[in-house]
């Protein structure tokens, strides 16, 4: 069996640079590779972006199992551990997106526990600059009425 690959993300209003993070996530793990994405919490979502997601947790879940490269996509835990979450998926592989520096740092700290053992990759910036994130497609569609 090849590498479990771990992902996480809000992936409210779903665009082209979650499909591209999602297939280099896939990517990373190698041939035969499982990606499993933890998707927000709206909770999470308010505290970590100052607002509410557009979609429901449960559709962003859905949406994002729905593609191609993803395996499974699992909510993420209330308190947004991400120790349970490694506990819980046992990865490989964690993949962090250019703008996830705060994931990047909570799990920085979990790789020192030595009961973990798992590499830490960071996925470059894709799409269109002025299309790349959900806010500016928010923006977009504001403007555009």
């Amino acid at each position: 069996m090849g590498n479990i690959v771990l992902a996480t993300g809000a992936f409210d209003l779903l665009h082209y640079g979650h499909l591209r993070f999602l297939e280099e996530s896939k990517k990373a793990g190698g041939k035969s590779s499982k990606l499993i994405v933890v998707v927000a919490r709206d909770k999470t979502v308010e505290e970590r972006k100052g607002k509410k997601p557009v979609m429901p947790e449960n559709q962003r879940r859905a949406l994002v199992e729905a593609l191609k490269p993803v395996d499974k996509a699992i909510l993420g835990s209330e308190d947004m551990s991400i120790e349970d979450v490694i506990v819980k998926v046992k990865p490989d592989i964690i993949t962090v997106g250019y703008d996830q520096d705060d994931i990047q740092q909570m799990v920085e700290e979990a790789i020192k526990n030595p009961d973990f053992n798992f590499k830490l990759i960071r996925i470059r910036k894709f799409g269109p600059k002025h299309l790349n994130s959900s806010s500016k497609i928010k923006k977009k569609i504001k403007s555009s009425k």
